[in-house]
């Protein structure tokens, strides 16, 4: 081993000696002489140094520009992502203020924080209180429809029990009155409706006189019994019946209008507002201008579809009126044109035409 490295140590010293002696050399030799050499070095031992070194710049230079790249698709990313939460909290926050101007009066509205001292999925604490105005029992409404109660109320907060609740009852109907029954939570999932999928947020209609027999897609308002929450307000829409043990009752499984992860901003009804007869006419007039404005679109494209076959009528009549036009016109130019020399040699002479220059 030792012997080993002596020799090692002797090579480089004899290497080391080689190279200092050539340098002298080189510094003592004519110019053009060292340029030969020097060109001949950088291509046959310089040049493999050079395309390493060049592959090693390269290779610097596209991982450099790869974690720009995507540091820059990153931020791209999470600008996308905050600008689509952005676009939905804008929409809500402009239908809640639509919401406000149907109302006019009799309301506050109030930020929605998650979490309370009852449960952290089935309440919301409100940034108004007492000193707005709120009390204990009064209806808190979002944009979409029914999104709760408020429960207990302080000087400037209040807390609010969402209809997820165990505790939450509401007396509900039809939009067209033709039934009634109490909305509850639906928190098992022993009662299903047949062929809906099971999910987490969902309701029951119950006490529905078994006369009534509600279809899929039927709206759920609450109707104004009981004193808590005024007639008119949207709950949810039926999915389907579900197969119970009572048998002079039907139970219905309602999907809400208004989602729990979805709420953020409220407005919460004065008392005051409670005896207004106006808020039934609310949600009824917002759905009548949707089924109008799709009306006037309807009617638009109709219109639209008319004017086009109406031009395109036109112009193939124009073109029919050109071509007969250029016909005509073809035919009386031939008309008018004299005849050819062969043409008058070729054609018979009438008996009772006189020769030309003869006297009659």
């Amino acid at each position: 081993m030792a012997r080993a490295v002596r020799s090692g140590t002797r090579v480089d010293t004899v290497l080391l000696v080689a190279c200092c002696a050539m340098a002298l050399l080189t510094t003592v030799l004519p110019l053009n002489l060292r340029e030969a050499i020097a060109s001949g070095l950088r291509r046959t031992v310089v040049a493999p140094l050079v395309t390493l070194q060049q592959q090693a710049e390269r290779g610097r230079s596209a991982f450099l520009s790869r974690e720009a790249t995507t540091s820059r698709l990153d931020s791209v990313s999470l600008r996308n992502m905050q600008l689509s939460r952005l676009e939905g909290e804008n929409e809500r926050l402009r239908a809640l203020l639509g919401l406000g101007r149907q109302l006019e009066w009799g309301f506050v509205s109030a930020e929605a924080l998650r979490g309370g001292a009852i449960g952290e999925d089935h309440t919301l604490t409100l940034t108004v209180g007492s000193r707005a105005g709120v009390a204990a029992k009064t209806p808190v409404v979002a944009p979409e429809g029914l999104v709760g109660m408020v429960r207990t109320v302080d000087p400037s907060t209040s807390l609010a029990i969402l209809w997820t609740h165990p505790d939450f009852a509401a007396s509900a109907m039809s939009a067209d009155r033709s039934a009634y029954g109490i909305v509850y939570p639906h928190l098992s999932e022993s009662g299903r409706a047949e062929g809906v999928p099971p999910e987490r947020y969902l309701l029951e209609l119950r006490g529905v006189a078994f006369r009534s027999a509600l279809k899929s897609g039927t709206e759920i308002v609450t109707s104004g019994l009981g004193g808590v929450y005024p007639a008119g307000i949207p709950i949810g829409t039926v999915l389907g019946e579900l197969q119970t043990s009572e048998g002079w009752a039907r139970t219905y499984l309602v999907r809400p209008a208004v989602r729990p992860p979805d709420v953020s901003n409220v407005i919460v009804l004065l008392p005051k507002k409670l005896e207004d007869q106006s808020i039934e006419k609310i949600w009824r007039s917002a759905a009548s201008a949707d089924s109008a404005a799709r009306r006037i679109a309807a009617a638009g494209d109709s219109i639209a579809r008319r004017a086009a076959e109406d031009s395109t009528r036109a112009a193939n009549t124009a073109a029919a009126r050109r071509a007969a036009d250029s016909t005509a016109r073809v035919a009386s130019d031939s008309a008018r044109r004299p005849p050819a020399r062969g043409d008058s040699a070729r054609s018979p002479v009438r008996p009772d035409t006189p020769p030309a220059g003869a006297r009659p």
